[in-house]
């Protein structure tokens, strides 16, 4: 299997750098743990139907400290297993939101935001929206182009 294009971050000059700037960026706010990041971008990955990325992002959450397969596993049925603290289950709902825009009139509900604002200050809110919405971009990006999954990355 291969794509049938060219990724488009490669192919337009400066693109990948502004999108692991913006990466790097929300991974750099205090109190927010990659991990979690990496499992929100898992699920984006699952809702969006990236396999190069969902394949990919159970192991980056390994590299940045995940130790539970039951998690990993787990993510797309979160609501339903025991495996997340109340935050996670706050950040998932909201990464779920943010990726599920069209699915309600009201995509990212009161409910659903002021649950993660319990848990995450302002700062740590925007870099879970930012984080999951470049998620969602190379999600978009992936799919467009039928991005095959490579066990390498």
């Amino acid at each position: 299997m291969t794509a049938r294009a060219k990724h488009p971050a490669f192919v337009v000059p400066g693109a990948i750098d502004a999108l692991v700037a913006l990466g790097k960026a929300s991974k750099e706010v205090p109190g927010v743990d990659v991990k979690l990041l990496e499992l929100l971008h898992l699920r984006a990955s699952q809702i969006n139907g990236d396999g190069a990325n969902a394949d990919r992002h159970p192991r980056l959450a390994k590299a940045a400290g995940e130790t539970s397969d039951e998690r990993l596993f787990a993510v797309a049925a979160w609501r339903n297993t025991p495996y997340f603290t109340d935050a996670e289950r706050a950040a998932l709902a909201l990464a779920e939101a943010v990726t599920r825009l069209s699915d309600r009139e009201d995509a990212v509900s009161d409910e659903v935001w002021n649950e993660a604002a319990k848990h995450f200050n302002e700062q740590q809110l925007a870099a879970i929206v930012l984080s999951v919405a470049t998620a969602n971009l190379w999600n978009r990006l992936h799919v467009a182009i039928g991005q095959v999954a490579d066990p390498n990355s």
